[in-house]
């Protein structure tokens, strides 16, 4: 199948087979994203799915893992989704489970008895993209849910079975806000339980939105410095067991990953050193059109 945009997905799915069910995301009005600002939203037929999976059965393809996108494939009404579940079990014996990317909205439009047919039909976990736990700043980057909402829909999925990772955003809050955004994101956190959780690290695009609110004064982004001294607050706030840790930074070269809480004393070691490193530096701002970075973070970035 030809993948129409820019594949992005997180960096812990990499193992896991991609196959695209729809184009683009429904919401599309986040204002810090750029990736689907050119792409018109819908969902790829049946036929097309179909022919991808008999495709990479012909080539001896067997995943036990699958990755459903687009940027928020959850969207899709639940008839299709456990009809595609369906193929793809039927396609590759050793299927194990899919995750896909989601909104709180998209969980909230489906019913609890959706949610639970879903889990047993084979999604096992959701990537929300929750990026801060401020609700003023939920309602500035016009996204789509509040914290009230985030809680009441991921409970919603544990009762259902299944689990959520949790995109989220350093630098989200502006300059200034970054140890409130990284105790409030911390105790979102501590709260929900997510299994896994991604930090893209604010970077501006020219193209997106918000590049209109750094050009009035509406919105001061914060150096890397802040941001550094933000993911410190975070790491060293979480109290969960068992989580994978994976933060990315797009003007700067450093890269925090782990679990929690078994590598926090090393991923804080690494972060007072960078911190300490950039210190002595000119201010330095994530405000460039990097988006190909964020999205797939092994072309570019170095890993430890």
């Amino acid at each position: 199948m030809e993948y129409e945009g820019r594949i992005c997905r997180s960096p812990m799915e990499r193992a896991a087979f991609m196959l695209p069910i729809s184009v683009g995301c429904s919401y599309n009005a986040c204002k810090f994203c750029t990736l689907f600002k050119h792409l018109r939203y819908r969902e790829l037929p049946m036929e097309a799915i179909e022919a991808e999976l008999e495709r990479v059965k012909k080539v001896g393809g067997n995943p036990s893992r699958v990755f459903l996108g687009d940027g928020n494939a959850f969207g899709v009404n639940t008839e299709k989704l456990l009809q595609i579940l369906k193929r793809i079990r039927e396609s590759f014996p050793a299927f194990q489970g899919a995750n896909m990317d989601a909104t709180v909205t998209n969980i909230r439009q489906k019913s609890d008895e959706e949610l639970k047919s879903l889990k047993e039909a084979g999604i096992d976990q959701l990537y929300l993209g929750i990026e801060t736990g401020l609700d003023d700043v939920l309602t500035f980057m016009k996204k789509d849910h509040s914290l009230q909402e985030a809680y009441e829909a991921i409970l919603r999925l544990h009762k259902a079975g299944m689990d959520y990772a949790a995109h989220m955003m350093t630098g989200v809050a502006g300059k200034g806000r970054g140890i409130e955004n990284a105790e409030a994101i911390a105790a979102f956190f501590n709260r929900t339980h997510p299994r896994k959780i991604v930090n893209f690290s604010l970077f501006v695009s020219t193209r997106a939105p918000l590049w209109q609110d750094v050009e009035s004064g509406l919105f001061e982004p914060a150096d890397e410095l802040e941001n550094l001294l933000e993911e410190r607050r975070l790491i060293e706030l979480l109290d969960l067991s068992d989580v994978s840790y994976d933060g990315l930074h797009d003007g700067i070269e450093v890269r925090i990953r782990g679990t929690l809480p078994q590598d926090r004393e090393k991923m804080l070691s690494k972060l007072d050193q960078t911190i300490e490193a950039y210190r002595a530096k000119a201010p330095v701002y994530a405000l460039t059109g990097k988006e190909q970075q964020a999205c797939d973070p092994h072309r570019t970035q170095k890993t430890e």
